[in-house]
């Protein structure tokens, strides 16, 4: 199963019902027992997707429909990220196994597959000009980033999986942040970047809890509610920032045609 979102203007965004705003850019369902289902947005040409294969093994579909090819990575590169228990996925025969965020990187070409009872794989794919290796990403072995401050409500760990340097891709960058315990907000202040299209997929929250998501032009921002494991597709001309009810993280990703991450323009809070 997958669904298709097309690119929307920043005054469509700015004069949208909420119900509007959830259509066009939030993102359900995605971890369903026993299924892989998908999103693909004309944005930059991006899929983002969820992989929960309990007691089986299930496949990296084509969704030739869509992607008008024969296998999912024809034209495409992957990256994976387990959000749930342990598991492991298998490129071209190869078994990687993959922790708790732990993730992986996988060049064009490649046939995937997802195994764990009790993981569940969210991944995203962009298209590719060329192909390079697959690459297991420890989270454990990843130095974070710190950005923040505990007195700003926005301390935070960034962890860089694939991001421009040293893992060689063609246009995907992902990661995550986890958000300390305490703080609130994650991208903040925030920024903009013209030349890609990031989605945000939240996890590792409460039942309960909550992250509001900011979108849209400085000076014209809205808002989405979001739950665990929801994502949202944020076009170049939107900022991206969040804060949450309780403590959680966010996996990061990206794709256009720049790859150098420091490419974005900050936004300073006047302008919101």
């Amino acid at each position: 199963m997958i669904q298709v979102r097309y690119s929307t203007s920043p005054s469509s965004a700015e004069t949208a019902t909420t119900a509007d705003l959830r259509e066009n850019f939030l993102v359900t369902d995605l971890f369903v027992d026993g299924e892989v289902r998908g999103t693909y947005t004309h944005d930059d040409r991006m899929v983002v997707g969820g992989a929960v294969p309990g007691a089986g093994e299930v496949g990296l579909p084509a969704w030739s429909d869509v992607l008008g090819t024969g296998t999912h990575l024809e034209r495409r590169e992957l990256g994976v990220i387990n959000v749930g228990a342990a598991g492991h996925v298998v490129v071209d025969g190869e078994k990687f196994e993959l922790d708790h965020l732990d993730g992986l990187f996988v060049g064009r070409g490649s046939e995937v597959s997802f195994v764990g009872a009790e993981a569940a794989f969210y991944f995203v794919s962009a298209p590719a000009h060329a192909t390079y290796p697959t690459q297991a990403l420890s989270h454990s072995e990843v130095v974070p980033v710190a950005l923040g401050s505990a007195e700003a409500a926005n301390e935070r760990n960034l962890f860089r999986y694939a991001w421009g340097q040293e893992l060689q891709t063609s246009v995907l960058q992902f990661g995550v942040t986890v958000v300390a315990s305490g703080s609130v907000w994650n991208t903040f202040p925030p920024h903009l970047h013209d030349r890609r299209t990031e989605i945000y997929c939240y996890v590792d929250l409460d039942e309960q809890d909550r992250v509001f998501h900011f979108l849209g032009q400085p000076g014209a921002t809205r808002h989405l509610v979001l739950r665990n494991r929801q994502a949202v597709i944020s076009p170049p001309w939107s900022i991206h920032a969040g804060a949450g009810t309780g403590n959680y993280a966010f996996i990061w990703a990206m794709a256009g045609e720049n790859n150098a991450y420091t490419d974005l323009s900050p936004v300073a809070l006047e302008d919101l």
